[in-house]
């Protein structure tokens, strides 16, 4: 076998596991044509197409049914004994992709980002942060961090942090001009800085918790934002009432900047998640991470 061969193996087994050549470059570290090419060549070498390949969807033929079933399980061990090797000598090493939403990277992933990378210098961190709901494994990231209610039920998910709860909030200059809302039904006579998340367009309607129940309201306003947290520069500025967290909101509480309103029926929520694929064979920076993770997460 050539060596050329080999990539060609890896970018085909890569492609058919993520359904496609964008999530498997980024994880191999090529570029899409790249690893189209490196397949093409492998095609060619074999003297049949492995790959159906459309703009929208890559799909596997026959015979690379057939090809994958012979060479994958073979590949993954080459993969787990170099991963077991790395764990041996202490040396977890790669690119580890998390995806998380914004917010959550603030609340919870950050603190623990630069311990991790100083404990385990061989491993690189690739995060992107996204505010929609993503499938991982299809996009080809390590794992994610989202709040609970969110996980598909297939994944493993481990907590990184308590409760969370909401908070709506306003600056004093605001709240001068405007009377505070005494219950949620008062929301519809105040400028409410809405949420659009970018990937479906769907604007995220206000929870609130009456009796026993959550409702959900729909906020209005003159100003829609797809950044989690700038909702509470646009309340510092006076724009209006701003839906967030306690804990970010809790500094410019403290210092007088902002004043809750509503705290009687603010909702508390299961609080944020690290999850990923459940998979016998997870490669050791992420193991890695896993770890780091549990042992120093903070809960309330």
């Amino acid at each position: 076998m050539q060596l050329k061969q080999f990539d060609g193996l890896m970018a085909f087994w890569k492609v058919a596991e993520h359904r496609g050549f964008t999530a498997a470059a980024a994880e191999l570290e090529v570029s899409p044509s790249a690893l189209s090419q490196s397949i093409r060549q492998l095609e060619a070498r074999l003297g049949v197409r492995l790959l159906h390949r459309s703009t929208r969807s890559v799909s596997l033929t026959e015979a690379g049914q057939a090809y994958l079933a012979r060479v994958g399980p073979a590949l993954g061990q080459v993969i787990e004994a170099g991963e077991e090797i790395n764990t041996l000598q202490g040396r977890p090493a790669g690119t580890l992709r998390l995806n998380s939403a914004r917010i959550a990277t603030a609340m919870v992933l950050q603190p623990l980002l630069a311990g991790f990378l100083a404990e385990y210098p061989q491993v690189q961190i690739e995060l992107t942060n996204d505010e929609g709901f993503v499938d991982i494994v299809e996009q080809g990231f390590d794992a994610g961090v989202r709040m609970g209610e969110s996980l598909a039920r297939d994944m493993v998910a481990i907590p990184l942090g308590g409760p969370v709860t909401v908070a709506v909030v306003a600056s004093k200059d605001y709240l001068r001009r405007h009377p505070a809302p005494v219950h949620p039904d008062d929301l519809a006579q105040h400028n409410c800085v809405r949420f659009r998340f970018a990937s479906t367009g769907a604007i995220y309607k206000w929870e609130f918790q009456l009796d026993s129940r959550v409702v959900e309201y729909e906020a209005r306003g003159n100003l829609t934002i797809t950044d989690s947290l700038f909702n509470l520069e646009a309340a510092l500025e006076g724009v209006g009432l701003a839906y967030t967290f306690e804990s970010l909101a809790q500094p410019y509480l403290q210092a007088g900047r902002l004043q809750q309103v509503l705290q009687a029926y603010s909702p508390t929520f299961p609080g944020f998640y690290l999850y990923y694929p459940s998979r016998h064979d997870q490669p050791s920076k992420l193991k890695a991470f896993i770890d780091y993770v549990r042992q120093r997460a903070v809960y309330s």
